[in-house]
Order: C-alpha cells, then structure tokens, then sequence
C-alpha cells in the first residue's frame, strides 16, 4: 500500500479543509462566549410550559438583546450583557407578570476586565502547549538515525496539529455564524484535548518510524515512512473509532450544554486521526527529500 505515493491527493484535501475553515475564520471570526466577551449567563426554570420567544420579548422591552437557549423542559438558559442586581429584579418582574413564576437554577456575571485575562490566557496556554510538544517530540526522537532530524519530527507534529485546530476552530466559526455557537473556556478545553489525541496519535507512527530507520537503513527514507503507516494504521483506525463512537454517543444523548464541546472533540480527533496518518508523515518525507534534494546541489 503506497500512502505516501499518493501525498499530493492528501495534501489537496487538507487544503480544501483549510481554505474553508480560514475564509470562515477571516469572514465570520469566532463568536466570543461570556467567559471572553464579558456578560451575564442566567438559567431559569418556569413553573408553566412558556418558549423562548416570550422570554426575548420581555428582555427587549428593557432595551436587552439575549440569547435564549432551552436546557429542558421549562428551562431556559439566557445568555445577555452584564446587568445588576436592580436591572435583574426588573427583569424577573417582568417576566413573573408576562411569562410566569420561576425559579434560579444558576446564575453568573463575567466582567470586562475578567473577559480580557481568561482569553489571553487560553491564547498563552495553546502556545506554551505547542512549544512543550515541540521540544519533547525533539528530546524523545533524538536518537533517530541521521540523516533524518528530530527537530522535524517535532516540527511536522505541531503542523499537522495545526492543521487539526484550524478546522476545529473553522467549525465553530461556521456554527457560531449561523446558528449563534459561542466559544467559551469549555471549547479551549475541547482544543487542548484535540492538541493531546492528535499527537498522541502522530507519535506513535513517528516512533515506528524511528524503529525501521534503525532496522532498515538499506530502505529509503520514504519506504520506512510508508511502511511505518501501513504497521500502524490499523491500530490509529481502531482506537480513534472507539473514541469517536462514546463522543458520539454523548453528542446525541448528552445534555445541551456540553453538545458544542462533544462536537469540536468529533471534528478535531477525527482530523487529528486523519492528519497523523496522510498529514504529519507526508510532510516529514517531502521535507526530507527537499532537503536531500539541496544539500545534492550544495555538493554538486
């Protein structure tokens, strides 16, 4: 089986992936949650059978645009700008007289200035991720044969998980641009996730990479990649499977409030599945022929 032979047909579908999802991002960006953005996130619960269109029509009457999701039967979760104390006695007022009694299932108020840090510090703990992964990939392949590199081991990791986040990323804006989908610190989680899965499973091909480079030095470089893919894909297919089946599982009957986060685990392990085999490999070859390529002009 010549997976590697066939590079540029994965190349082409990754590309057409990440063309969508960075137009998406560029044209729609990510829709801010109340952890980034700064609001209030309020959950009630009504005595009598209401929707959510009673509910909006009340907050607007108080000059208030929300966003109202159900949470269950009755329940309504609100998601609006930041209001006091009085401006929430006013608004349970009114929909005590307009909608019907309720009761407070949770209640929460994210300042501006609280937004700020939490997003700057999501952004630090993606990036401090990636150079921790760069750097351990190194030390740990730093053994294998040369003239293969163990700083591309790394390097190729982190852009095929890149390539994992990206799309991650392009689903949520795609979402929050059609049907509301706000990134909060549970998607951050979710991404985090994904970084792990995706090079857990990018290493174990490059480890069984690094074991036929030392028991088949007669091969080339690509032959030990290419077979590297073919003894482990089998293994990357089955326990990818067994995850996606549970995320699926809880993306069709789990509650409402985790649905998004299952749903970007879904997208990223299944990119990241698909990025360890037909991405991170592929990249590691092309960049080692180029540069056997240069270093055969620098001497000729």
């Amino acid at each position: 089986m010549n997976i590697l032979g066939k590079r540029k047909i994965w190349y082409l579908i990754s590309g057409i992936f990440l063309i969508a999802s960075i137009a998406s991002l560029s044209v729609w960006r990510l829709k801010p949650g109340i952890d980034f953005a700064g609001g209030t996130l309020w959950e009630l619960e009504f005595k009598n059978a209401t929707n959510k269109n009673a509910i909006v029509d009340v907050l607007k009457e108080q000059g208030i645009s929300p966003i109202v999701s159900s949470t269950g039967a009755n329940s309504y979760l609100i998601k609006m700008q930041t209001i006091d104390q009085a401006q929430k006695e006013k608004i349970l007022q009114g929909l005590s007289t307009k909608v019907g009694e309720s009761a407070e299932k949770s209640y929460q108020t994210v300042g501006p200035t609280v937004s700020k840090d939490l997003r700057k510090k999501a952004i630090i703990a993606v990036i401090l991720a990636s150079i921790a992964i760069i750097f351990y990939i190194a030390w740990a392949f730093r053994g294998v044969p040369r003239p293969a590199s163990s700083w591309r081991f790394g390097i190729c990791a982190i852009l095929a998980l890149t390539h994992d986040l990206i799309i991650a990323l392009g689903l949520y804006s795609i979402l929050g641009h059609f049907i509301g989908v706000e990134v909060d610190s549970l998607i951050i989680v979710a991404l985090l996730t994904i970084m792990g899965f995706s090079v857990h499973d990018t290493i174990v091909v490059f480890d069984r990479i690094r074991e036929n480079l030392k028991k088949n030095p007669s091969y080339s470089f690509e032959q030990n990649c290419n077979n590297a893919i073919v003894q482990t894909m089998a293994r990357s297919l089955n326990t990818s499977l067994t995850v996606i089946l549970v995320l699926l599982t809880l993306f069709l009957l789990g509650g409402a409030s985790i649905k998004y986060f299952v749903l970007g685990l879904l997208v990223g392990i299944t990119a990241g599945t698909y990025s360890s085999i037909f991405v991170a490999s592929p990249l590691l070859v092309t960049w080692q022929n180029f540069s056997i390529r240069k270093k055969g002009k620098l001497t000729s």
